[in-house]
C-alpha cells in the first residue's frame, strides 16, 4: 500500500504491519479524505481540478487490498469521506459491510445512469469497462467469435486462456450470465470453457494477452482498458498488436460492462466536501479526464470518448441493473468451484 500526498490528512500516521493507517479523522474546514483502490495517475489530474474550482483540498490513500477490513476497524473514527474503488463486487462488499451511506443528490442522479448505481445511493459508477474477447489475429478468422458461449465450443479446444475464475472480473461475467440464462446453463458453459483451456487459469489479464502473442492461447478474457494500456507500454505494445478486440454477445443482451465507481463513507467527518466532490466526479469534465486516463467508457451518456476509446468502435452494452449481477456474485463463485475450474483443463 501506498500513502500518496500532494497532501497529508492533519493527523499522525502509523505504521502497521508495513501499511499506513490514518489515526483519526481530519475535520478540518476544506477538505475531504479520499480512500482509493485505483491508482495515483489516474485520480489525481481530476482530484487537482476539483480543487483548483473549489479550493476544497483533496487528501488521499491509495490501497489495493484490504480496504473494507479497514473501514470496519476504524468504525466511527474513520477519516475518510469517499472510497473510490473498481467492479460492482468490490462496490457491493462496502454496502455488505454497512461502511457506506446513502446519498440522495439531483446532480449526480441526474449525471449517472440508473442501471450504473445503487438505488439506495449508496454505490455510483463512474466509468465503465466491458469484459472483451481478445483472439490471436494471425489464428482467428473473422467473424469465428461473436459470443462468450463461443468460448465453450470444442472447436477451440486448447485454445482459450484465463484468469482464475473466482477474480472479480470473471466473477461479474458470470453473475450477469447467471442472471440471464440460469444456473445450469451457466456451469455448463463454465465447464465447456474449461475443457478447452491451454493451461491451468493465472495470471493477469494482461499475462493473457501475452500468452496469445506467444502462440500458447488463440482466445482470452481481457477488460478493454488494458488494451489502451499495453499500447502504452513499449514492452506489451506487441502482446496488445498481436489480437484482435472483440465484443462479444451475451445471449442476445449485448457485452457485459463493469465499473469503477464511489461511495460515501458511513462516518463521512467532511460530509458537505464529500458531496461536493462526488457531485464533481459525475460531471462532464471529470468524467473526460478519468475515463480517457485509463481508456475507459464515461458512464454519462453525453461525455466523449477518448480518441483512442472511440476508435474501438461502437457495441451493444448489456443494460442489465448492477445490483442484478451483484445479487448473483454468490452463485457465480460457487459455480466456480463447482466445476473446479481454477484447477485447469483434464481436472
Amino acid at each position: 500500500m501506498s500513502f500518496a500526498r500532494p497532501r497529508l490528512f492533519p493527523v499522525l500516521i502509523s505504521l502497521l504491519a508495513g501499511s499506513t493507517s490514518l489515526a483519526g479523522p481530519a475535520m478540518a474546514e476544506g477538505e475531504v479524505n479520499i480512500y482509493s483502490y485505483r491508482q495515483p495517475f489516474l485520480i489525481q489530474p481530476m482530484l487537482d481540478r476539483f480543487t483548483a474550482e473549489t479550493g476544497v483540498r483533496t487528501n488521499v490513500v491509495f490501497t489495493d487490498q484490504g480496504l473494507v477490513e479497514r473501514l470496519k476497524a476504524e468504525g466511527a473514527n474513520s477519516p475518510a469521506d469517499v472510497v473510490l474503488t473498481v467492479d460492482i463486487s468490490r462496490l457491493n462488499e462496502l454496502v455488505t459491510a454497512k461502511v457506506v451511506r446513502p446519498v440522495s443528490s439531483p446532480v449526480i442522479e441526474a449525471n449517472i445512469p440508473a442501471a450504473t448505481r445503487d438505488p439506495q445511493g449508496r454505490w455510483f459508477g463512474l466509468t465503465t469497462r466491458a469484459r472483451a474477447i481478445f483472439a490471436a489475429k494471425d489464428r482467428v478468422p473473422a467473424g469465428a467469435v461473436t459470443s462468450y458461449a463461443d468460448l465453450a465450443d470444442p472447436r477451440w479446444k486448447g485454445r482459450v486462456c484465463s484468469r482464475p475464475g473466482d477474480h472479480v472480473y470473471n466473477i461479474g461475467l458470470i453473475s450477469a450470465m447467471i442472471a440471464h440464462d440460469g444456473v445450469d446453463k451457466t456451469k455448463a458453459w463454465l465447464e465447456g470453457v474449461k475443457a478447452n483451456l491451454a493451461q491451468k487459469p493465472g495470471g493477469s489479464d494482461r499475462s493473457q494477452v501475452k500468452a496469445i502473442k506467444e502462440g500458447l492461447c488463440d482466445l482470452a478474457l481481457v477488460n478493454t482498458y488494458y488494451l489502451g494500456a499495453m499500447l502504452a507500454d513499449p514492452d506489451q505494445k506487441a502482446w496488445a498488436e498481436s489480437a484482435t478486440m472483440l465484443f462479444p454477445d451475451l445471449s442476445g443482451h449485448g457485452t457485459h460492462v463493469n465499473v469503477s465507481g464511489m461511495a460515501m463513507t458511513a462516518s463521512a467527518p467532511n460530509r458537505d466536501n464529500a458531496l461536493k466532490l462526488m457531485e464533481f466526479l459525475s460531471g462532464d469534465e471529470a468524467q473526460r479526464l478519468y475515463a480517457e486516463a485509463n481508456s475507459e467508457f464515461p458512464v454519462k451518456p453525453d461525455v466523449a470518448r477518448s480518441p483512442l476509446v472511440a476508435s474501438w468502435g461502437t457495441f451493444t452494452a448489456d443494460p442489465i441493473a448492477l445490483t442484478e449481477v451483484a445479487s448473483r456474485a454468490g452463485e457465480a463463485l460457487k459455480l466456480v468451484n463447482e466445476v473446479d475450474f481454477n484447477e485447469g483443463p483434464g481436472s
